[in-house]
């Protein structure tokens, strides 16, 4: 098997409440079978009133000597040793999922406005934003300043949760678009291609699109010149899992797949509740091996990235 990169992850507590953990950071090393936590997440504020809401740590980026680490409404920059050294709200930062960044901008999406904002790590200010909407097959996107309070309102009918960025530009899409969403130059949006409703991390990889097929419980490879590729999400036997029936919400379970980073051409790290990260490869569509990190069904993945080369 390939050489496995360290990689950082962060997870959710669903269903806990103040007082307990609902969420941390973890660096994993697959050659030497080692987790640690870099970060549990413990803060009084937090609105519990909901299944994952404020809980918990989200998206994950990096700049050459910084990460940054997005809560529900606010980003939050870390040492390499993880030294809180800033963190920054807005406004229209609300239930924030993933997070990219491509140059000197880190693309949000923010998940309770239907809006993807544009953080400028040099002016450390949200700088833009775009909220995205339909009328009727077309979707629409209307520019906005997150600086001022002319904004849209919060809506979440779409529940974006996933934004990629690279040469080809933005493209980013939820729980409900149905689609993979691009977002051009000019703030207009339009359809890459469909997705299952109920999608995480989708995102464009080789020739097609990789993403947690959520509902499923499956990760999935579609690609243009070869057959579909899915992969099972690991589940366990229901008497080895923890704080079983204790969300009323009905929404902590195992298999839930959420989290995706692609290693090579070939192989992804997923990750799933209870919190545990897989290594697949995803053309063969097998899951070679995988790491618990604990067996409370109410944890789980959430960001997942690799950890920068040298940091060690």
């Amino acid at each position: 098997m390939d050489a496995i990169p360290k990689l950082v992850a962060t997870s959710v507590v669903r269903g806990s409440q103040k007082g307990q953990s609902h969420g941390g950071v973890y660096l994993i090393d697959f050659a030497s079978q080692r987790v640690e936590q870099k970060i549990d997440w413990n803060r009084g504020e937090i609105d519990f009133t909901g299944r994952g809401w404020d809980r918990g740590l989200r998206g994950i980026e990096f700049t050459e000597d910084a990460i940054w680490i997005a809560a529900s409404d606010e980003l939050f920059c870390y040492s390499p040793t993880f030294e809180l050294l800033g963190s920054y709200r807005n406004a229209y930062l609300r239930h924030c999922h993933e997070i990219c960044r491509r140059d000197d901008l880190l693309f949000l999406t923010s998940t309770g406005f239907d809006s993807i904002l544009a953080f400028d790590l040099r002016s450390k200010d949200y700088v833009w934003g775009v909220y995205v909407s339909k009328n009727g097959a077309e979707w629409v996107g209307q520019p906005f300043d997150p600086r001022t309070k002319g904004g849209p309102n919060f809506v979440n009918s779409y529940h974006l949760n996933s934004v990629r960025v690279d040469t080809d530009g933005v493209s980013f899409s939820g729980l409900n678009t149905k689609a993979l969403l691009a977002l051009s130059a000019e703030m207009t949006v339009s359809e890459i291609c469909s997705l299952p409703k109920g999608c995480h991390n989708a995102m464009p990889f080789a020739d097609g699109v990789i993403f947690n097929d959520t509902a499923s419980d499956m990760v999935r490879y579609v690609s243009r010149s070869a057959p579909q590729v899915a992969v099972p999400v690991p589940t366990f036997p229901p008497q080895e899992l923890e704080y079983q029936g204790v969300d009323d919400s009905r929404i902590a379970r195992q298999g839930f797949g959420r989290g995706l980073c692609p290693l090579s051409d070939h192989l992804v790290a997923t990750g799933s509740s209870p919190s545990t990260v897989s290594i697949v490869d995803i053309v063969k569509g097998q899951r070679l091996t995988a790491v618990n990190l604990t067996m409370d069904i109410r944890n789980a993945i959430h960001g997942l990235e690799c950890w920068p080369a040298g940091w060690d």
